[in-house]
């Protein structure tokens, strides 16, 4: 019998630069199972002064960042390659490779819809919580650790954002930074 995967528990935080003018505690939860890694972010507060994107077709789309969503940058501990992906409330969702610090790998992108099962979101007047998943095939490969950058950017009614993230390495917002990848889970066994 495989023991449950331990569960991580992590709260994001505002970057300085870019405060949000609403009162929220944005949280995130995560777990690596044999089939990927399992993520769920809760904004916790007046959730009716947000944007929230209104449901779309789950298909993967680009720009996501632009407005409310939520982001996992993953790595193989030690290596300098590494995967982003972005989780929005409409259930749109978006998978990039990069081989460097934002050297994207467009040859290699992730578009099969069978990487991701498209977010799920429910909100209300005080709560926004979207869980996603990403397949073991969309994860970097590697025997050891992942590293993840949990992030979400967070667009205000009058079209502010804020970015939120585990840590900030950098005066600007900055996810890509490898130094924001600071949560490490063991990696899926193939």
């Amino acid at each position: 019998m495989n023991p449950t995967p331990p569960l991580l528990r992590a709260q994001l935080r505002c970057h300085p630069a870019t405060p949000c003018g609403v009162a929220l505690a944005v949280s995130v939860e995560a777990r690596v199972h044999a089939d990927g890694l399992r993520l769920r972010y809760t904004l916790r507060g007046d959730t009716s002064a947000l944007r929230i994107p209104a449901p779309a077709a789950p298909l993967p789309t680009d720009g996501l960042w632009r407005h409310t969503c939520m982001e996992a940058f993953v790595a193989v501990d030690g290596e300098a390659a590494y995967r982003e992906f972005n989780f929005s409330p409409s259930s749109e969702w978006a998978a990039y490779r990069f081989s460097s610090e934002r050297q994207r790998d467009e040859v290699a992108e992730a578009r099969d819809p069978a990487l991701l099962r498209p977010p799920l979101a429910h909100a209300t007047a005080r709560s926004l919580t979207l869980t996603a998943r990403v397949a073991t095939t969309a994860l970097p490969r590697g025997p050891t650790l992942l590293r993840l950058g949990l992030c979400a950017v967070i667009e205000e009614r009058n079209g502010q954002l804020s970015y939120w993230a585990l840590h900030h390495p950098r005066e600007q917002p900055d996810f890509h930074h490898p130094d924001g990848r600071a949560l490490r889970l063991a990696a899926p066994l193939p």
